[in-house]
């Protein structure tokens, strides 16, 4: 099957600096009485929040007691009165910061440049590396600004296509990605090399793609839109029997509760959550959310540079905490493991290809790794995976760049989980 030879060049002359935090097109928040802005409604019992959701529309319901709405400022100064309520402002959440490579884009290409980027044959340990492999009966849950579904060399991987940004809550069938992150992400992850074999390869091309739409065209979005994917990816997981791994390439400063409470929900259930830790380095403590969690793989990014004899870690690349080096154990603001994320190529929304930096790429190909592994071993629990992910890396220590030495680091983690 041949593709369009339509080839357009972009010249991306400034590189910049942005990753993903968590988002649905957020609008700023108003001080006028007018202007709706979206808040969490916590009620002390089952009787006040009924009679609360007859008084504003219900977007998310992700507790007990509780659920998401919008209010004008004049209705959320008077809820705040009410004794028996406890309402919040909902988190806007944004891409972390992508670095963009001062590369050319191809749009409508009809062959990549190369089928196995570099990320790709580092995470294979094999520099000779034309093909991938794995994946298969494993879900691959990019939860991002959406994904270019008919993309050539992802087409044949998508099981679920699904927009939580909307009025509505769900809309199945729809997860467009006018961004062109997300795309980048599932491509990194599970890209498939299309129909005849010559597009280009993510590391698991096996895998099925859940895409979920939870950041807006502009990179930022609602923590209770991506709350309510995490859980609904758990349930859909538990609901179809199968293995899912959620990537999340998003990230904040601060820990918001409604998906720090998702993610747990989701590890309980099984499923594996892997997330990028952030394009706030070289300083400590530095990791963003979720990625700073105990229940989601925090990713580091490496470049394609070798110093003292290993990957380098880059330095845009978040860090931990110094005080936790040398121990193996994973606690709140951690690095987990490292991977590829600089100069990245892959899959783009306009049916071509890019090339750009940040953890948010170095993330998808922990999560293709790790549904790579997990079809190998389908007995296996979400907690044995990350075991084997922890394991892998420990083979192959980072010893370049800011704060990376001998054995865990707060800058590489426990190291570069590989393939072989």
């Amino acid at each position: 099957m041949k593709r369009s030879r339509k080839i357009f060049m972009s010249v991306l002359l400034a590189a910049s600096l942005t990753f993903p935090t968590i988002g649905a097109n957020a609008e700023s928040t108003s001080n006028t009485s007018v202007e709706k802005f979206r808040v969490y409604v916590e009620a002390s019992n089952q009787s006040t929040k009924s009679t609360l959701k007859d008084q504003y529309k219900v977007r998310w319901e992700l507790t007990e007691n509780g659920f998401s709405t919008e209010m004008t400022d004049t209705q959320f100064t008077a809820l705040q009165k009410n004794k028996n309520v406890t309402v919040t402002k909902v988190q806007i959440v944004t891409l972390d910061t992508v670095v963009r490579a001062t590369q050319s884009k191809i749009a409508a290409a009809e062959y990549p440049t190369h089928q196995t980027p570099w990320g790709i044959k580092a995470i294979y340990n094999n520099s000779n590396q034309t093909t991938t492999s794995g994946g298969q009966g494993i879900n691959i849950a990019v939860l991002d600004t959406g994904v270019n579904v008919n993309h050539y060399d992802l087409v044949n991987t998508v099981e679920q296509c699904k927009d939580f940004t909307r009025v509505v809550q769900i809309t199945n069938g729809t997860c467009n990605d006018a961004h062109g992150h997300g795309t980048h992400v599932a491509g990194s992850a599970l890209a498939d090399g299309g129909s005849d074999g010559a597009g280009i390869f993510g590391v698991a091309p096996a895998s099925d793609l859940w895409a979920y739409k939870v950041l807006g065209d502009n990179g930022s979005g609602y923590s209770d839109d991506i709350a309510a994917a995490i859980r609904h990816t758990a349930d859909q997981a538990t609901s179809t029997g199968t293995k899912t791994v959620i990537n999340m390439s998003l990230g904040s400063a601060g820990n918001d509760s409604l998906i720090s409470n998702a993610v747990t929900y989701a590890y309980n259930k099984g499923v594996l959550v892997v997330a990028a830790s952030g394009n706030s380095g070289p300083n400590q403590g530095s990791i963003g959310y979720p990625g700073a969690l105990v229940n989601a793989v925090a990713v580091a990014a490496l470049e394609n540079v070798q110093q003292n004899g290993t990957y380098r870690i880059a330095d845009f690349s978040s860090r931990g905490y110094a005080s936790t080096d040398g121990d193996y154990i994973i606690q709140q603001g951690d690095v987990e493991v490292s991977a590829p994320g600089a100069a990245i190529y892959s899959t783009w929304n306009n049916g071509g290809y890019n090339t750009i930096s940040g953890t948010s790429m170095a993330s998808p190909h922990i999560a293709g790794l790790a549904s790579k592994i997990w079809s190998q071993n389908p007995s296996w629990t979400n907690a044995q995976l990350r075991t084997n992910l922890q394991n892998r890396a420990k083979t192959y220590d980072i010893k370049g760049g800011f704060g990376a030495s001998t054995g865990d680091d707060y800058a590489s983690g426990f190291g570069f989980a590989r393939v072989n």
